[in-house]
């Protein structure tokens, strides 16, 4: 995640242009801010990350900490002594999408140069080189565009690694017998179950038309797919709130806490922990409400 400031009303440390970089497991490296508007970040970021959308981001000094949240942004005033106010844009960065081509046709060759210009990495597959692939952990896409030579070897290539969604171009027939050979082969239904083919009834007459209307669908299940929480690592850290204040904290670099009936909660400071110690009946039974 990339965390841009894009706004600031004195008095604040940030300036605009300020960035800082908000890793999988929520560390931030780089400056958006002190102490106040760090842990929110955070945990605006790793949403964000979550979701796979962006978050604009609107920080302001309040008497207490309130938050309106709509679609793409939040609005969050906090106690902070300083008083200023910045906006920070917070924007996924997330891996491109692995597009493994087999073959060495036209269409291989145009599907490459078009995955590449809509987002993906692609690594084209030879013959050659099916014995020994290696493919890292994680989803991806392959398509076999080999046109009848080697198709059985490269869609069992393929389809022995199982996060991949597998695309073979070929017409209604070669597509059958293709199927009917893994079987022989001694895959199970289930696992030739995972080949796609154009469902359309529009089918190209050129190579270039053909990696065309290929790379589509799989542009079509790219989007359909989305982007998977589970693809993300979960985050080390598990954000809590001040509840004298409502200040988001960090418990794991927070230095002020207090245990009470068993319980530890976390403060931004010193003055919401002695808050706290002194009453702790008032904040838990604003807790329970």
């Amino acid at each position: 995640m990339l965390a841009t400031v894009v706004r600031v009303e004195p008095p604040t440390s940030a300036r605009p242009g300020d960035k800082a970089v908000v890793t999988a497991d929520g560390r931030l490296r780089g400056w958006i801010g002190g102490s106040c508007s760090e842990p929110v970040v955070r945990r605006e970021a790793l949403r964000a990350l979550a979701e796979g959308t962006p978050q604009l981001i609107h920080i302001v000094g309040g008497d207490e900490v309130k938050q309106e949240r709509k679609h793409g942004e939040l609005m969050i005033a906090t106690t902070c002594p300083s008083g200023g106010s910045l906006d920070i844009f917070v924007e996924p960065r997330l891996p491109k999408a692995l597009l493994l081509v087999f073959g060495e046709s036209p269409a291989a060759d145009t599907m490459i140069r078009l995955a590449e210009l809509t987002g993906f990495r692609t690594r084209a597959v030879s013959q050659a080189e099916i014995g020994s692939l290696e493919i890292p952990p994680g989803e991806g896409y392959a398509v076999v565009a080999t046109m009848g030579h080697y198709d059985e070897e490269a869609l069992e290539a393929a389809l022995s690694h199982p996060d991949l969604d597998v695309s073979l171009i070929a017409s209604t027939r070669r597509a059958s017998a293709a199927r009917q050979a893994l079987f022989q082969r001694g895959l199970d239904e289930h696992t030739i179950a995972r080949i796609h083919t154009s469902p359309g009834k529009v089918r190209g007459t050129t190579q270039e038309e053909i990696a065309l209307l290929a790379l589509a669908d799989i542009v079509a299940a790219r989007r359909k797919r989305g982007t998977r929480a589970a693809a993300v690592e979960q985050p080390a850290v598990i954000f809590a709130t001040d509840q004298v204040c409502g200040m988001t904290v960090d418990p794991l670099t927070a230095t002020n806490k207090a245990v009470h009936e068993g319980r530890t909660f976390w403060f931004c400071s010193a003055g919401c922990q002695a808050e706290f110690e002194k009453e702790p009946q008032r904040y838990l039974r604003a807790i329970e409400a």
